[in-house]
């Protein structure tokens, strides 16, 4: 049985966290843009874990990935290779001793914020048709 109500609750927050993530790269704040396109992603796929009764720990989207195949779920390679990129975002782009000099805002611009969400929306795409299928 799939707990919609609670797989809602969390895509509702992934979504949120992508427009959030869009209007920080309006504004010029690329490193946090890449910041929350990973969360958003992470919380997408969190939030089809929970939905399907499955428990979900960490903040690796690439590892939450590879509990859906475990249970059996398609993940396309493509979909884990996205997670791998939006992963490395998760501590570099908001810790400044991630970086051998400098701040992370230094280190990111538009495109970077551009390609993350893209990339973030692509997870959250798949993510909605997984919940689809399960659901009919």
């Amino acid at each position: 049985m799939f707990d919609r109500e609670e797989f809602e609750r969390w895509i509702r927050q992934a979504e949120y966290t992508l427009r959030s993530a869009r209007a920080d790269a309006e504004s010029g704040f690329y490193s946090w843009a890449c910041f929350k396109a990973q969360q958003a992603a992470e919380f997408a796929v969190k939030g089809l874990l929970l939905g399907l009764g499955i428990p979900a720990y960490g903040h690796s989207t690439a590892k939450l990935l590879s509990i859906l195949i475990s249970q059996g779920i398609e993940v396309p390679q493509e979909i884990l290779r996205i997670a791998r990129v939006l992963d490395r975002l998760y501590i570099p782009a908001r810790y400044p001793d991630a970086h051998v000099e400098g701040a992370p805002y230094e280190f990111y611009d538009k495109r970077d914020a551009e390609e993350a969400i893209n990339l973030a929306e692509t997870i959250l795409k798949f993510v909605m048709e997984v919940a689809k299928w399960k659901t009919e």
